[in-house]
């Protein structure tokens, strides 16, 4: 298996910031299409807001917590940054076209996956922190996504909650 080091140190000159806009709730309505209510899932873990964003925000260590991502580029550097395209490595082999469409340092961030808005927050809870992972996709793909990759997302958030909360 190669070393997630060799995917996050990739030349990046060849990736540039997006210009084009995130879509609007309303994206696809043309189509016949809308954004539902999208799916959240949370999960409370002991570790800090600071200790939890440093997983979720810094591509190197996402497969601290997410094994099926192996690496990522493109995408800033230590940190994820609003406006940047880039790549995320899944399951060692494909690299899967995003981008950052927002973010709020040391809170949230939203990526957009194909049609999939994925949006990462990370808020104060008690003496640790809540992490929510809410997506959205448009039309039909909605009720797909939500049945196929909302379990995995569920895992997901248990997983960096624990891993977070055992540094």
């Amino acid at each position: 298996m190669a070393s997630t080091a060799s995917y996050t140190q990739l030349d990046t000159a060849q990736f540039t910031r997006c210009s084009r806009p995130p879509p609007s709730p309303s994206a696809g309505a043309e189509n016949g299409y809308s954004y539902p209510v999208p799916h959240s899932f949370s999960a409370d873990s002991d570790a800090s807001v600071d200790a939890v964003w440093a997983l979720v925000a810094q591509p190197a260590r996402w497969p601290e917590w997410a094994p099926h991502v192996r690496g990522a580029w493109g995408l800033g550097s230590p940190e994820i940054e609003s406006g940047r395209c880039g790549a995320a490595r899944l399951l060692w082999i494909v690299p899967v076209p995003v981008s950052i469409s927002a973010t709020t340092p040391g809170r949230s961030w939203t990526w957009q996956v194909g049609p999939m808005t994925l949006d990462h927050l990370v808020e104060p809870r008690g003496h640790g922190s809540r992490i929510t992972m809410t997506m959205s996709a448009p039309g039909p793909l909605d009720a797909v996504l939500g049945v196929t990759y909302g379990p995995v997302v569920r895992i997901l958030v248990r997983r960096l909650a624990r891993v977070a909360g055992a540094r």
